[in-house]
């Protein structure tokens, strides 16, 4: 079985490198999978960034798999979203409105000024601005961590976009068909227990809720 391609329903099939980027781009993780040397599989939710046409991660020098996956171990790293519920006349019927991708490749290990580098766009990603709001990173922070780039190449990526509705041809006289729509919010912050009254929510946790709430 080829894993170039979808092997059923290959008209879900999407080629828009823009439509890849935006979910990439609106997804804070994804799962990065391999095989490991003794021949089992490993997979990992990760926080990740897109920095033009490559996918940033991180994570620690500590986590074995990791490290294999580090020295060029091939890998897949997929993201998706569930945008709502496709109701329809049946059971069998009913979906999902979505967007999957898959990336797979060997990763590139970031070092030196790279690596710094990474990590900072990682960070302005997340939450922008915030870096500028705290301490900034010590050199054994860094080592402690290693800093890994995929790249987004032509043919090293696939993305299917489920339906937005159920089919019209499938319409039965008396039953509602629709589509729930999904989303994901960031909710009001909650400050750290430990700190006074004092202490105002920055700028770019509110900058942050904001966007979310206006969908930008």
């Amino acid at each position: 079985m080829s894993l170039d391609d979808l092997t059923r329903l290959r008209e879900r099939r999407a080629d828009d490198r823009a439509a890849l980027d935006r979910l990439l781009d609106e997804q804070l993780t994804g799962t990065l999978a391999t095989v490991t040397t003794d021949g089992r599989p490993w997979a990992v939710p990760m926080l990740h960034a897109r920095d033009g046409d490559r996918i940033l991660l991180h994570g620690s020098t500590g986590a074995g798999a990791l490290r294999q996956v580090a020295a060029g171990s091939e890998a897949v790293f997929a993201v998706h979203s569930v945008d709502g519920l496709v109701l329809a006349t049946s059971m069998f019927e009913h979906s999902a409105s979505y967007r999957s991708a898959t990336v797979r490749g060997s990763l590139r290990t970031l070092t030196g000024d790279e690596a710094w580098d990474a990590l900072d766009r990682l960070s302005d990603v997340l939450v922008p601005g915030r870096r500028a709001e705290v301490r900034g990173m010590l050199k054994k922070e860094v080592a402690a961590t290693v800093a890994l780039a995929l790249d987004i190449a032509e043919d090293n990526w696939i993305l299917k976009v489920g339906d937005d509705d159920t089919d019209e041809e499938l319409f039965e006289e008396g039953v509602w068909t629709g589509l729930v729509p999904l989303g994901t919010t960031y909710g009001e912050p909650v400050r750290s227990p430990w700190l006074g009254e004092g202490y105002e929510v920055p700028p770019s946790v509110r900058a942050l809720v904001q966007r979310s709430g206006t969908n930008e």
